[in-house]
């Protein structure tokens, strides 16, 4: 059983209205920056951005924007929402639902990772150049006829401009650097020349790779001027928050070395006269959390008597579960859909200590579709979980607890869950398009940089992207502040063991979902069945 707490309107009406407010929105958002900076602080949560702790980021913040609603796309974990500020949509229209993914048409035995470049190539190739099934960001300011530059410690950072093709004069001299390569690959030998080699060994914080990759920007790739659109993708405090947990010690040195990181990038643009004709918008992809309870699924899935692997060792057989693990949530494909077993595993994991929301490809009692939090793409598995949390704190002092997959232990830090200290994550703005010590209450997301930032520079996509531009925050805007709306939407089942329960928590402006949060409990016993 679904409940829902607010109705909206018709869809007839919903598109009539966004279609006049998105003529409306381009008309007054185009803005006056030459230029466009992200900054990416991988796993930044919010609350640590503080005068004493990240003074460059604070200042930053007084002098323009804080998003103090600021969203994760669903699942909360980095190649999706990379994906999502990239192409301005939900994973339902790029195509990108994971971190890792079971495609047996790029790889039949075992999972894949999705940011790295074999992946990549054979997956453009199956598709005819949409592995990503949208233009990112960066390759709209190319078509328009502008340079782009993009750094990142990551692999993931690749996915901004992923094209070995590239065929227009600004494409060619676009470079992406992804975590030790580069697009052009010849492009790599230019920043060696100047850095020497990236470094091979990862600390704890990760000054020294982030440090060569913020310079790899700034005194390589702006060498012979800003160009229109860059972006800078640092390794923290997410690496050292999953080798730590938040708030300790090592993570909060690590946002210290990510706000040295800003401070060069701020210096660079102010030798090169630029900083006040640029946007600089730094963001997380996502939250964090700490790992209460390590639980390996799959283990607990064959002792409940399924066939689930992690790798085929043979030809996979019908009813087998291939078992993805995500971190905070998990996906599960049954071999050629098989009902039955999809059933059982449903309510498997609905009388289990460790499920919080469950999301279904065809209808099952006690879940909601994939479709509710836009993960329904082609590829997408037949159940995913995203596992249970609660507010309490870990040992630093840091709230937010939450189960996860088997290949963090307990004690150290991770996401990906549908926990609003996952899913709400940093963003602040400043430059000449945006207001001075302005704070935004209202819902924004990850989803809304690429439209926000085509419009600054008025470039027009082409089509409706899922995200919005957010002309409360901008200067010289002539529409009245958006509105929120929230919903939330329940779903019960009563087993013969007891009661489960799930809910997801949406807000949305101007037709843009931004998820708050999700969690789910099983309650056991008769006396549970017969409350509901």
């Amino acid at each position: 059983m679904i409940k829902k707490s607010l109705r909206w309107f018709t869809a007839a009406a919903t598109v009539a209205v966004l279609f006049c407010v998105d003529l409306a929105v381009a008309a007054a958002a185009k803005g006056h920056a030459e230029h466009v900076v992200i900054v990416i602080w991988d796993g930044m949560r919010p609350e640590f951005v503080r005068e004493e702790l990240t003074p460059t980021l604070w200042k930053l913040s007084r002098a323009g924007v804080t998003f103090q609603n600021h969203h994760a796309l669903y699942p909360s974990s980095t190649e999706v929402n990379g994906t999502g500020i990239a192409t301005g949509v939900h994973p339902r229209r790029n195509g990108l639902m994971g971190n890792w993914e079971y495609r047996p048409e790029i790889d039949p035995e075992k999972p894949m990772s999705r940011e790295t470049p074999d992946a990549l190539i054979r997956g453009d190739q199956l598709s005819g150049g949409k592995y990503l099934a949208l233009p990112t960001l960066a390759e709209r300011v190319q078509a328009a006829g502008h340079r782009t530059a993009i750094a990142g410690t990551k692999w993931g950072t690749v996915l901004q401009d992923r094209s070995r093709q590239r065929e227009s004069a600004a494409a060619k001299d676009s470079v992406v650097f992804f975590g030790r390569s580069a697009l052009p690959e010849a492009a790599l030998e230019s920043f060696k020349k100047v850095l020497g080699a990236f470094p091979e060994r990862v600390d704890f914080p990760n000054r020294p790779q982030d440090s060569w990759t913020t310079r790899a920007l700034t005194d390589v790739l702006w060498k012979e001027g800003v160009p229109k659109f860059s972006l800078l993708w640092l390794s923290d405090p997410d690496f050292t928050q999953h080798h730590t947990a938040p708030g300790s010690a090592k993570a909060l040195a690590a946002m210290k070395s990510s706000d040295d990181h800003l401070a060069t990038v701020l210096a660079a643009l102010e030798a090169k006269k630029v900083r006040d004709k640029t946007d600089v918008l730094v963001v997380s992809d996502h939250g964090f959390a700490t790992v209460e309870r390590s639980v390996d699924v799959t283990t607990l899935l064959n002792d409940a008597g399924f066939s689930a692997v992690t790798k085929f060792k043979e030809e996979p057989r019908r009813g087998q579960i291939m078992v993805v693990g995500n971190g905070g949530s998990v996906f599960f494909y049954v071999i050629e859909r098989d009902p039955a077993v999809r059933q059982r595993l449903v309510e498997f994991l609905q009388g289990s200590d460790f499920a919080g929301v469950l999301f279904t490809r065809e209808k099952a009692e006690g879940t909601f579709p994939l479709g509710h939090v836009q993960i329904d793409t082609r590829g997408a598995p037949d159940v995913v979980m995203a596992f249970r949390w609660h507010d309490g704190a870990n040992e630093f002092g840091a709230r937010g607890l939450i189960h996860a997959d088997w290949k963090r232990g307990a004690g150290h830090g991770t996401h990906a869950t549908l926990s609003k200290f996952d899913m709400h994550n940093t963003m602040i703005a400043a430059g000449p398009d945006f207001r001075r010590g302005f704070v935004n209450d209202l819902p924004t997301g990850n989803i809304d940089l690429a439209p926000t930032i085509l419009a600054i520079l008025g470039i027009d996509s082409g089509e409706r992207l899922d995200g919005r531009v957010l002309t409360e925050a901008m200067v010289h805007r002539e529409l009245p502040a958006p509105r929120a709306e929230t919903e939330r939407i329940e779903a019960t089942r009563q087993l013969p063991s007891g009661l489960w329960r799930q809910y997801l928590q949406i807000s949305r402006v101007r037709g843009t979902s931004y998820f708050d949060e999700g969690n789910g409990s099983f309650t056991a016993g008769r006396e549970a069945v017969a409350a509901e």
